[in-house]
């Protein structure tokens, strides 16, 4: 492990919010750093196909969107195509609640099958009418229109449902309130206090106040911690040497695998902080480190859900059995990602069962051999490349291209990790 510094993209669930939010402020909104990934362009084509002016996404430059106020949207014949990304569908239900005409969504087949139920039953009793696919799932059709104030008790603790709430409230003119089993992420409620928004908080209670209009903003986007967590894992694994990872977001909202690996033994280093967007960030350092076991609860899931796969890898190198309880999520991500976890983890000879909510990883020292079937999810093909870094691997994944929907230049990226260049 040479120690290279590594800088990773722009942190996906921010530039998703940023660039939606920069569409409804009034005037012209510049982003530094956001994510260039094929994700967040679903995001920046759905919103021009709606009428909203928005700039390039490249990792060189800042991206700049002319915002139009609380109302952007313009009717339009085309279907929304929101491809891979749950978020853009999500969140664009929630801004398309208060536009008086109809649109329609859809996205890739992965996308048509991930439930859509958990926004649209809420957006439903505001006085949206959605029209969704058997399954509430994509495609999908919303008219939207004046809308109710929400109180809402959500079922599971997902920051995308509530944003899209939130959304919701911010273009009808009423309050929205959420109530969450546990936290989740809070992205949006910082960002919406920063532009002047009444955000109340009370333990697992947030409301959202509407507000006449945002104003316009410009900010960096800090490094995405789940794209960091794998160059982090890669560190604790290698045999030698540190990985320095600069400018990574580090909102505790989003920092549970790092609380993960220190009670597995591998305490990561932070060194400075500074502010954008209303978020903070650092400097992350990580070292090579023996693995213990660990046991993590279901209220730690939310901020950490999308590293689960990840710590289940590491988990395989660990000294113990780790258990993983409240996992449940993961079944309805890109792919199950919970059942290929255990099932890949398996294939490469480490004992692993996932069963309901809950997934159980024995680790082992032996050499790991086998092909890792990804499913074109991103977030596993990711893991296990980490995990092929660990000394005694030997297998291939059966795709690698996929790792584009949040992070195009990854393996190169771990390659410098790994060789210092």
């Amino acid at each position: 492990m040479g120690g290279r510094s590594i800088r990773v993209p722009g942190d996906k669930s921010i530039t998703h919010r940023a660039l939606m939010l920069a569409a409804l402020a009034s005037g012209r909104c510049s982003l530094g750093g956001a994510l260039a990934a094929a994700d967040t362009r679903a995001t920046a084509g759905a919103l021009r196909t709606l009428g909203v002016t928005v700039g390039r996404l490249a990792a060189a430059c800042a991206v700049r969107v002319a915002g139009g106020g609380l109302h952007p949207f313009r009717a339009t014949s085309r279907v929304v195509d929101c491809r891979n990304s749950g978020t853009t569908a999500r969140l664009l239900l929630g801004l398309l609640a208060g536009h008086p005409f109809e649109t329609a969504l859809t996205g890739d087949r992965s996308l048509r099958r991930r439930p859509m139920a958990r926004i649209t039953e809420p957006l439903r009793l505001m006085g949206a009418a959605i029209d969704a696919a058997e399954g509430e799932v994509l495609p999908a059709r919303i008219r939207g229109g004046p809308l109710a104030p929400l109180l809402w008790r959500s079922p599971v603790a997902a920051a995308q449902v509530k944003t899209a709430l939130f959304f919701a409230g911010l273009v009808g003119g009423v309050p929205v309130t959420v109530t969450e089993p546990f936290h989740s992420r809070d992205h949006s409620e910082r960002m919406l206090r920063l532009l002047g928004v009444r955000v109340d908080s009370d333990g697992t209670t947030t409301t959202v106040h509407p507000v006449e209009q945002l104003p316009a903003f410009e900010g960096d986007v800090p490094g995405d911690y789940s794209s960091a967590a794998y160059f982090l894992a890669a560190g604790v694994l290698a045999r030698h040497g540190e990985v320095v990872l600069e400018g990574v977001g580090v909102n505790p909202t989003r920092t549970g695998f790092g609380r993960v690996l220190e009670r597995m033994g591998a305490p990561i280093e932070t060194q400075g902080r500074w502010m954008s967007l209303g978020e903070p960030a650092a400097t992350l350092v990580a070292r090579p480190a023996h693995l213990r076991a660990a046991v993590v609860g279901p209220e730690e899931v939310p901020s950490m859900v999308d590293e689960v796969p990840l710590l289940a890898c590491l988990a395989a190198r660990a000294e113990g059995t780790s258990v993983f309880r409240g996992v449940g999520e993961l079944r309805y991500k890109e792919s199950d990602r919970l059942a290929l976890v255990a099932m890949n983890l398996a294939t490469l000879g480490v004992v692993a069962h996932a069963e309901g909510d809950t997934l159980r990883v024995t680790g082992t020292d032996r050499p790991l051999r086998g092909r890792v079937v990804t499913a074109g999810d991103h977030r596993l093909a990711m893991a296990f490349a980490v995990l092929g870094t660990a000394p005694g691997g030997e297998f291939e994944l059966d795709d690698v291209r996929c790792v584009s929907v949040s992070y195009p230049g990854f393996f190169s990226d771990l390659q410098m990790a790994l060789t210092g260049g």
